[in-house]
């Protein structure tokens, strides 16, 4: 008789096999309310023993009590209306969980649950699990909340002035973030000696990134008392380490896998509070539990796209080129840190790897306000600072009676080369992007001769591919990939990877592909699992291609090689003349005298044993030594440049985007199909931000968002996607994997001050700021200026620049130490400090 009351003979099981039922039965059932029958199982031999009686644990399903004010401390939390609820199974609240999180070790500070303070309109507060959705919903709005009001503030020009409490104990200065000032050069004298000086105040309104699929997870409590979690997150890895901390438990019994995600755009690369909040339901109730976002959920807790208020000022030289430029940020950052500080340096970091600037400064300021936080999206940091470089451009060409496409021509940052800020350039393919879009839109004959009303404008871009940096400094690995091959032929590939829709997937089986010459249908991936899959930091900053290539090219060769000298032994050939291809290697010279992969892999196991190999990547360093200089480098740069048609109504102010040239420096095209994708991908966000997608707050004085939904945010549909044309140059570079660079977030960098130039050459007025909506055009056309866009930037407050010499001034790429000061000698402390 098991100790469940029945036996082996009842069952019609092994005694073995009916010990392992009764212990799985007893597992699941010994926590938590009303398992569910599961009706309908098969009745297995052997080892595994699912029974028709198990009694399996239902779904729990969890609801996120969120604050309605946007500053408050928490007075009490009263959850004892949802804990009486029939179907409710659990309540937690902070209290339970008060170790802090966040992506960045410098911005630890949130919580999975609020605990004394809420910081914006969505804050959570409390949670539920209950036994269907709808329970849990009714439950989470019995929950009832008394909160202190706090003084509230909303724009980043009056945080900067530090007018009410510090939402944050950290920080530099209150609720200022961050605050950066760096000097490359003498960019003062570089403005006078300047034919030509600009000085440009613009604007980009904040925006969200907008995937189809909304967040969501589960987590469930393994039977050894491990948990694992199941997300739609772009970062596993740094997911896992949430998780863990936050929880307290080791990170070996943590486990986390990425689904792949129906979009992320940078929306997902944060760990979130839902995913830390279900894992410990998981763990309290012995229960699966699940948690999906509302879209109205995912506007307020978004991390997209900074709202970023810039002054620029910048030198040109008679025939167009650079003399130095000063270029200032001031980011609304919303209520928590989230990737801020590293969004804050790369509104500064990449203005440089584009054009020739010989001398720069940059002064950077991130704030906190009571409004949703910010973080990465699509560019991180870097779209904002594009529109106004790229429009000050245009105005520069237009006074200096400069064609605009050629002066970029004329100006760019040479292959090779070290930027004034310590950014080492390799391939550098904008050239050949501008000549193409150039040719393919007819620029020479449209730029300034339409009929008014009809104009076409230009824009170019650069970007990362990936960042030279983890999150948090080490000297491991950035990617990791092992192969595995069977004796079949099958290729197993193991990597901790993200499939967002990108297509990271594919990109990694067919550099394994290539390498050994076998299918694509012959490899097998196991991907963004931390139990079983080697350590890649996750899909942002567009670093898969070029990373996991490497490391994927590398496990590869390591595995050909072995098979390399098994087969040559066999065949009687030099190695070096052996080639993997259509699944057989053979050799070069005599192609008939070969033999099938699968074979070459048994003599290789049978000489080597299994063969099992590992490959991974970290960037080279970067020349850049100062503080600071660790945003911004990357192992390579893509280039893109964009030509948009448009047709303005003056009437009403509309815009009609005609067609769109655009062209994409990817190093070597990978997968045409995907480069293209990702590509036109870029133009509907780009075009989307540029004239209508923003962040909207009701009278920005309560933090309520004013469209939390599809129906009210505007974005295009089918209807407003224009034609694009889609140029691929292909200039491999020696640091990505068979010449690759990414593909994935720079296309989307000029299309917004595209729109914007060819707006002025439409209707000759500068709307200075994103999105251009009619009324901002209709304004514009009525100003005296011709423009529209803010009038006054704010004093940073900025006390110290950081100064690092140029490499043409001598520089090693390090800023000198200030001086330390002299300790008072004993018994002299006032003659010391009065001298």
């Amino acid at each position: 008789m098991s100790s469940n009351g029945s036996s082996s003979q009842e069952t019609g099981l092994s005694p073995e096999a009916q010990g392992l039922r009764d212990q799985l039965k007893e597992g699941y059932n010994q926590i938590g309310k009303s398992p569910v029958k599961v009706d309908g199982m098969a009745k297995c031999t052997g080892a595994t023993v699912f029974a028709d009686d198990i009694e399996l644990p239902r779904m729990l399903y969890c609801k996120l009590h969120r604050s309605h004010v946007a500053h408050a401390r928490i007075v009490s939390i009263d959850t004892s209306a949802a804990e009486a609820m029939p179907g409710v199974v659990a309540v937690l609240t902070g209290d339970s969980m008060p170790e802090t999180f966040g992506i960045l070790p410098v911005s630890q500070d949130e919580h999975a649950l609020c605990i004394d303070r809420v910081r914006f309109v969505g804050d959570p507060v409390a949670a539920v699990a209950a036994v269907d959705e709808d329970t849990a919903f009714e439950a989470m709005n019995k929950i009832v909340v008394e909160y202190e009001p706090l003084d509230p503030v909303f724009e980043p020009a009056k945080a900067i002035n530090n007018e009410v409490e510090p939402l944050h104990g950290y920080g530099d200065d209150g609720n200022v973030h961050k605050r950066i000032s760096m000097q490359f050069g003498d960019v003062d004298g570089a403005l006078e000696e300047a034919d030509l000086v600009l000085e440009d105040t613009m604007f980009f309104e904040g925006n969200t990134h907008l995937p189809m699929e909304q967040h969501a997870a589960v987590a469930m409590r393994e039977p050894d008392g491990r948990v694992t979690l199941w997300s739609s997150t772009q970062t596993p890895h740094y997911v896992h380490r949430a998780v863990s901390k936050v929880l307290g438990m080791p990170p070996s019994r943590v486990r986390v896998i990425a689904c792949p995600n129906g979009g992320g755009f940078g929306g997902k690369s944060d760990p979130f509070n839902h995913e830390i909040v279900v894992a410990k339901f998981a763990l309290m109730t012995n229960r699966p539990v699940k948690i999906t976002l509302t879209r109205e959920e995912v506007f307020y807790c978004h991390r997209g796209r900074h709202p970023v208020l810039m002054n620029i000022k910048t030198g040109f030289r008679k025939d167009g080129r650079m003399t130095g430029m000063h270029f200032q940020s001031l980011l609304d950052g919303g209520a928590y840190g989230s990737y801020g500080v590293a969004s804050t340096y790369y509104t500064g970091a990449l203005q440089t790897v584009t054009y020739d600037i010989p001398t720069y400064r940059f002064d950077g300021v991130r704030t906190f306000t009571n409004k949703p936080p910010c973080g990465p999206k699509r560019g991180h940091g870097t779209p904002q600072p594009r529109f106004g470089v790229e429009v000050q451009l245009d105005k520069a060409a237009h006074a200096l009676g400069l064609d605009p496409a050629q002066m970029r021509l004329d100006t760019l940052q040479p292959s090779n080369s070290v930027t004034a800020n310590w950014l080492r350039i390799g391939s550098m393919g904008l050239g050949p992007c501008i000549e193409k879009v150039v040719e393919g839109s007819d620029w020479k004959n449209k730029h300034g001769k339409l009929p008014y009303g009809k104009g076409v404008g230009i824009a170019c871009s650069s970007y990362i591919c990936g960042a030279g940096l983890p999150i948090y400094w080490n000297a491991m690995p950035h990617s990791g990939v092992t192969v595995q091959l069977d004796r079949g032929g099958g290729v197993a590939v193991f990597c901790g990877e993200t499939e967002i829709g990108q297509g990271s997937d594919t990109v990694l089986a067919m550099c394994v592909a290539e390498v050994l010459g076998v299918e694509l249908t012959d490899i097998r991936l196991t991907v963004a699992d931390t139990h079983t899959t080697p350590v890649d930091l996750g899909s942002y900053s567009s670093r898969v291609t070029l990373m996991v290539g490497h490391a994927a090219f590398q496990a590869a060769e390591r595995a050909r090689e072995l098979l390399a000298k098994a087969a040559a032994k066999k065949l009687e050939v030099p190695s070096v003349r052996l080639r993997f291809a259509e699944n057989r290697v053979f050799d070069v010279q005599d192609p008939e005298r070969g033999m099938e992969f699968a074979d070459a892999v048994k003599l290789a196991e049978a000489a080597y044993g299994t063969i099992a190999v590992a490959g991974w990547y970290t960037p080279p360093p970067s020349p850049g030594k100062y503080r600071g200089a660790g945003v911004g480098p990357s192992p390579a740069y893509s280039y893109s440049s964009a030509v948009i048609q448009v047709d303005v109504d003056p009437e009403t102010g509309l815009v009609d985007i005609e067609k769109i040239w655009v062209a994409h420096d990817v190093g070597q095209c990978i997968n045409e199909m995907l480069v293209i994708g990702q590509v036109e991908g870029s133009v509907y966000m780009g075009l989307g931000e540029a004239v209508m997608e923003e962040m909207a707050y009701r009278g920005n004085r309560f933090g309520v968002h004013k469209i939390p939904s599809l129906l009210e945010y505007k974005s295009p549909t089918t209807k407003e996607m224009p034609p694009v044309e889609t140029y691929i140059i292909e200039d491999p570079d020696p640091n990505g994997p068979f010449g690759a660079k990414e593909v994935g977030q720079g296309p989307l960098l000029p299309i917004m001050p595209a729109v914007a130039n060819a707006i002025f050459d439409a209707v000759g007025v500068r709307v200075d700021e994103v999105p251009i909506t009619p009324d901002k055009v209709l304004k514009a056309l009525g100003a005296k200026d011709k423009r529209c866009g803010p009038r006054s930037f704010p004093d940073l407050k900025i006390t110290d620049t950081m100064r690092v010499k140029t490499e043409a001034e001598g520089g090693d790429g390090t800023a000198p130490r200030p001086p330390k000061k002299k300790k008072p000698e004993k018994g002299k402390g006032e003659e010391v400090k009065a001298s």
